[in-house]
């Protein structure tokens, strides 16, 4: 048996069973007639040899069944094991981040300000008080009527092009009839579903997770998932699993990790992405200053989506108000902060 190539008559075995209508069973029945009726297999050699010779094979390949099977049990569990531990420490950092922010909601917003400070602000607004406004040039006032009209158009044609487009589910995915699928910048999470009454096992299912494609379904029915995906895929570092028997979880790393996606397989309904809201545990990985201004240019951009001032607005309001408490001989009733 030196040198046997295990893989030489494949191509017949495979053919054997796509042309078999009742499995395995089809298959190993014509093999043994086969040797009844066109060898001396049975009769050839001393009582029992034929026995013991496919026992012999059929042991050696029964432990190499079941070692495979080990194996793809360990790999499935160091898989969850890894899924589950990156979902935790997500989960972890996520309410690190509302807590510290929590912490500085509660702080005080109002800071004292220097001498100086104060002097100039004095002064400003004592200038302001000798110096009557000029009227506005009415060149002017037409220029800004124009900027603010072709602003509104803008703003008109980017909603125009957003229409149509459906709002990001709680993750940031979207929902499709059959799956659900969540992303952050790095990692997308896609949930399966089956309209199926029996849990389902590994070897009932078909998936497939290319560069840039995916697959997932039933075998022997029509794929709930299968087509190009919105963009590459790390597929060494993506993984799936079986939950609860009833869902299946792929987990996919994006090569890309600084983009949103807009859908996950090309064919899917669009999502508004400008509607993503990006996940706070991310925040944590900036530099100091860098993850201040991010946090401060947040906090704005929600303000004035409210119709609220903004962080500076409140902070010249803030020591405005102290000014004019430390000064109450002064008549600010004419002057305009505005």
């Amino acid at each position: 048996m030196a040198g046997h190539d295990p893989e030489k008559f494949d191509g017949m075995f495979l053919a054997m069973c796509q042309r078999s209508e009742k499995g395995i069973e089809e298959v190993l029945d014509c093999l043994f007639s086969f040797l009844v009726r066109k060898t001396d297999y049975y009769t050839g050699g001393t009582p029992g040899l034929a026995e013991k010779m496919l026992m012999e094979h059929f042991k050696k390949y029964e432990k190499i069944a079941e070692k495979q099977k080990e194996e793809i049990k360990k790999e499935r569990e160091e898989q969850e094991r890894k899924r589950k531990e990156k979902i935790a420490k997500r989960k972890a950092e996520e309410q690190a981040e509302m807590e510290r922010l929590k912490k500085e909601e509660e702080e005080p917003k109002i800071k004292e300000i220097t001498d100086e400070e104060a002097e100039k602000i004095q002064k400003e607004l004592e200038k302001k008080k000798e110096t009557p406004a000029e009227p506005e040039p009415e060149e002017d006032k037409k220029d800004e009527k124009t900027n603010e009209n072709g602003d509104k158009d803008k703003a008109d044609d980017e909603d125009d092009a957003d229409k149509g487009k459906l709002d990001p589910n709680v993750g940031n995915g979207g929902d499709m009839p059959n799956y659900r699928w969540s992303q952050t910048l790095e990692e997308i999470e896609c949930q399966c579903w089956f309209d199926k009454k029996f849990p389902l096992k590994s070897k009932d299912v078909v998936v497939e997770i290319g560069r840039k494609h995916l697959k997932v379904g039933l075998k022997g029915q029509p794929p709930i998932m299968d087509g190009e995906t919105f963009n590459e895929i790390k597929v060494e570092e993506s993984t799936w699993t079986i939950d609860n028997g009833k869902y299946i979880t792929l987990n996919i790393e994006k090569v890309n990790r600084m983009e949103w996606w807009n859908k996950l397989i090309v064919t899917d309904p669009e999502i508004n992405t400008k509607k993503v809201n990006p996940e706070p545990s991310k925040l944590a990985d900036l530099e100091g200053d860098t993850r201040g201004l991010v946090e401060k240019m947040m906090y704005d951009q929600r303000q004035r989506e409210m119709g609220l001032p903004t962080s500076e607005d409140q902070k010249k309001k803030e020591i405005l108000d102290k000014f004019m408490k430390q000064h109450p001989e002064m008549d600010f009733s004419k002057c305009n902060f505005n």
